[in-house]
């Protein structure tokens, strides 16, 4: 079954050109697997670079873009649907709706922000949606330490391991979207509105 997955990725176009080619490699293996690409709507940097591919690889792309970076001339305007939102959190609120699974590319603070704010929502049982890091040759290694931390300081709970997936590449990465079964999480809360261990 096709599904609309939202990708997020940087906008910089001075990031090393291996990155460049794992956005390529992204979009067309969306394409090709006969999913949709849902994305920041933007044509630069590995965000374009995603949707170009998709969209040569005969996929569908879904661009989702604030009004003042589309007035800056950066949309993507080869895309089969462009939002055009008020702002940043309308945006980020579109994508999530719009989706049914979520990739984080190696990013800086934007793809981080983003994706972190998914799993919170899966964390608070907003939605049951699969997050998956693409971290190719180690990029999110660090990551995976602090989130190592944070469990053993008891600032999360460690069955929350379970919401979120790292993946060494593509193939893997949506092998993983596309056999995904939500695992059951421990509430945040209790019925009395207290935190639980």
């Amino acid at each position: 079954m096709a599904k609309n997955i939202c990708v997020y990725s940087s906008s910089s176009d001075a990031v090393d050109g291996a990155f460049f080619a794992l956005a390529e490699e992204l979009g067309a293996e969306i394409a090709r697997r006969g999913h949709i690409l849902v994305y920041g709507g933007t044509n630069v940097g590995l965000m374009g670079a995603a949707a170009r591919a998709a969209r040569a690889s005969g996929g569908k792309v879904i661009g989702v873009i604030p009004k003042f970076i589309a007035d800056r001339g950066l949309a993507f305007d080869a895309a089969n649907e462009l939002i055009i939102t008020n702002d940043m959190r309308q945006r980020k609120a579109t994508m999530e709706a719009r989706s049914d699974a979520f990739l984080a590319m190696p990013g800086g603070f934007g793809t981080l922000e983003e994706v972190l704010e998914v799993i919170t929502l899966k964390q608070l049982q907003q939605h049951t949606k699969p997050v998956v890091f693409l971290n190719p040759d180690g990029y999110y290694d660090p990551l995976t330490t602090l989130f190592e931390h944070m469990y053993e300081h008891r600032f999360a709970k460690s069955a929350y391991r379970l919401m979120y997936s790292f993946a060494p590449d593509v193939g893997s990465a949506l092998d993983y979207m596309e056999h995904y079964q939500p695992p059951v999480l421990p509430a945040k809360w209790t019925t009395a509105g207290k935190l639980t261990d």
